[in-house]
């Protein structure tokens, strides 16, 4: 294999050509695609650190090689002509420089494309409150988010602020006008980019990740003052999600966010992404709890163990659990039932 230098926009290229999603460049590894859920092999040469090294000083700036130097990993956006947007990240291990790479298509995915329950449309027509979208890496948080946004965009007239590290999707004005900030270089922080956005007249509030007490508070202050608030977190289904957000907070405060919670949470949207029968692509299995007037008195009052049968019994109101959703999928012939017993519990299979 040639120097990586001359080839990592030839392997960008190829992430589209093959429908990869990621790109692994690790020292002593061959490069590495995940193409519908499976990494696979790209070449049979073992990469060296002159090549890691060099592919990263190619997608970097002067800048961002120098927060890259002083920091020991970087997170950034990069485009490649018009035809497609990357975000990657860039960090040391064993001394060495290692880069993995997430394909971002330019187009905006709809609800429909991305297989989501038309409920999620319902949610951004709703004035006010907190709707959370959440799973593990590589769950297809952005795309869901990126798709509300767009559906806004599309039928709604309304200012929308983006918070996001980097920033993902572009999107331009349609009905709604859509300012999109990066932490970092358009704000210090998503807790001070709130605050600042609380002052821009918004109407929807994009909060790129959940990840620390001020910025939760913030998201949960906008939430309270009459904005719509998106936002993800890495949780795994919808009462941990309760658990964590309240757990973040000290003792003495738990109680108050548990009343502030159940005041303003609209939804929590669960996901995982998961291989379907011919292998070629994946499909969104979900987890949806809808906050009823049973759902808060149970957040007000400690009882969140109890938020999983009521979202079995709840599908009048929009809930169903990832069980549920696997088991369909399973049933429609979209997955293998191998596959889909993996994420169920063993009680159940």
């Amino acid at each position: 294999m040639a120097s990586t230098t001359h080839n990592i926009h030839e392997l960008l290229d190829s992430m589209q050509q093959l429908g990869a999603s990621d790109l692994h460049l690790s020292v002593g590894s061959v490069p590495i695609m995940r193409i519908h859920g499976q990494l696979t092999a790209q070449s049979e040469e073992l990469l060296t650190a002159e090549d890691t090294l060099a592919a990263a000083e190619m997608l970097l700036t002067e800048e961002q090689q120098n927060h890259f130097r002083a920091k020991g990993e970087f997170d950034f956006s990069y485009s490649l002509g018009n035809t497609a947007r990357y975000r990657i990240n860039i960090y040391r291990q064993k001394g060495s420089v290692s880069i993995a790479i997430r394909l971002i298509t330019s187009q905006i995915p709809t609800v429909e494309q991305l297989g989501l329950p038309p409920l999620l449309k319902t949610l951004t027509e709703k004035p006010q409150g907190l709707v959370l979208v959440t799973g593990p890496t590589g769950s297809g948080k952005s795309s869901t988010l990126a798709a509300m946004i767009g559906h806004i965009n599309r039928h709604q007239s309304r200012h929308i602020v983006t918070l996001e590290d980097p920033i993902e999707y572009v999107h331009t004005h349609g009905k709604s006008l859509i300012n999109q900030r990066e932490v970092g270089s358009d704000t210090a922080s998503f807790a001070s980019g709130i605050r600042a956005a609380l002052r821009q007249d918004p109407d929807v509030l994009l909060v790129g990740e959940m990840r620390d007490l001020e910025t939760i508070s913030a998201a949960v202050t906008a939430a309270e003052t009459g904005h719509l608030v998106f936002a993800t977190l890495h949780t795994t289904d919808a009462p941990q999600t309760i658990d964590r957000i309240i757990d973040v907070f000290p003792a003495h405060q738990q109680g108050q966010i548990r009343i502030q919670l159940a005041a303003v949470l609209s939804a929590v949207i669960s996901q995982r992404l998961l291989p379907t029968l011919s292998g070629r692509s994946r499909v969104c299995a979900t987890e949806i709890l809808i906050n009823t007037t049973a759902i808060a008195n149970l957040i007000r009052t400690e009882k969140t163990h109890q938020i999983r049968s009521m979202m079995q019994t709840g599908r009048s109101s929009g809930m169903h659990t990832l069980e549920m959703s696997i088991r369909e999928l399973m049933q429609q012939g979209q997955i293998n039932p191998a596959i889909g017993k993996l994420y169920l519990p063993e009680v159940s299979v």
